[in-house]
């Protein structure tokens, strides 16, 4: 018999992408069977639905799991008391987060070099390239591109992820900060941040000179320690606990970040960002937020 987790007062939290179809009460009545749970134990809405969790162990969460990506809908396991008003800060990463796209990936399109900046890319969120040489090495090869790309990408590609608004709106309802720690660019975040009305943000600069990319990163570049050391302090000048931050994101160069929260959420993320996660999102949106903590 596989050890049980450790036991408290908790949750489990069954919810589908508020952008798609409602969940089917029998899938769910078949996927709470799974853990003992009645469905008249718990209350459901179209999209989200809570029920009180008596036990559970690594076995059953892996069927869970299992059951619920059978459905395309996502589940969390939640200290039963815990409100997302307990919270004081939200971090974020942006590309593919915040996001829809991987910004340099949608630069180098521009360029007419994609594939082989893409390449590059996802090598590095899976964790297989050195987060600062990736970097360098995608960079580099945007060298002679005019800086109306920029601007381009900004205005025909970047769109926000699904729920992205709604979130952003609710945490403001509640007076959490928010802070967007990137390791893309600031042509990005800082039009992002007068826009969303984000408080905080972080990112690396492009140089340009003459109108053109130089195919260099100005300064010290933004990578996964620098992330996460901006997170900390972000979260002690706010006099914050740990316990009281979550942290979103989707690549390896965000797990050091998340691990400075007390609660990280892999959101459409690698395989090797949802192993170490809190909670994953791999269908919802990152209004998704709102339905794990009322």
């Amino acid at each position: 018999m596989p050890p049980k987790l450790p036991e408290a007062a908790q949750d489990l939290v069954l919810h589908a992408p508020s952008n798609g179809p409602a969940m089917r009460p029998h899938h769910v009545e078949a996927i709470t069977h799974l853990c003992d749970i009645t469905m008249s134990a718990g209350t459901s809405t179209s999209h989200v639905a809570r029920f009180p969790l008596p036990t559970m162990n690594e076995l059953l969460k892996a069927r869970l799991a299992a059951a619920c990506a059978a459905e395309r809908i996502d589940f969390a396991i939640v200290p039963r008391n815990q409100l997302l008003k307990d919270f004081g800060l939200v971090a974020m990463d942006m590309d593919s987060t915040l996001i829809t796209i991987e910004c340099i990936d949608e630069i180098a399109d521009m360029q007419g070099i994609k594939p082989q900046v893409a390449a590059i890319t996802e090598a590095a969120m899976r964790g297989e390239i050195d987060f600062p040489e990736s970097l360098r090495r995608r960079v580099s090869l945007l060298a002679g591109l005019d800086q109306s790309a920029l601007q381009r990408v900004y205005d025909e590609r970047l769109r926000l992820s699904p729920g992205a608004d709604a979130m952003l709106a609710k945490l403001k309802e509640l007076g959490i900060r928010t802070l967007l720690v990137s390791g893309g660019f600031t042509f990005f975040t800082d039009r992002l941040k007068a826009r969303l009305g984000l408080d905080t943000t972080l990112s690396n600069t492009l140089e340009i000179v003459g109108g053109k990319l130089t195919g260099r990163v100005q300064g010290d570049i933004v990578d996964a320690k620098a992330k996460a050391a901006k997170l900390a302090a972000t979260r002690d000048a706010l006099g914050l606990k740990k316990e009281q931050v979550i942290a979103l994101g989707d690549g390896a160069n965000d797990l050091a970040m998340m691990a400075e929260a007390g609660v990280s959420i892999a959101f459409h993320a690698k395989p090797v960002v949802r192993e170490k996660a809190t909670h994953a999102f791999n269908y919802a949106g990152l209004d998704g937020l709102m339905a794990i903590y009322r």
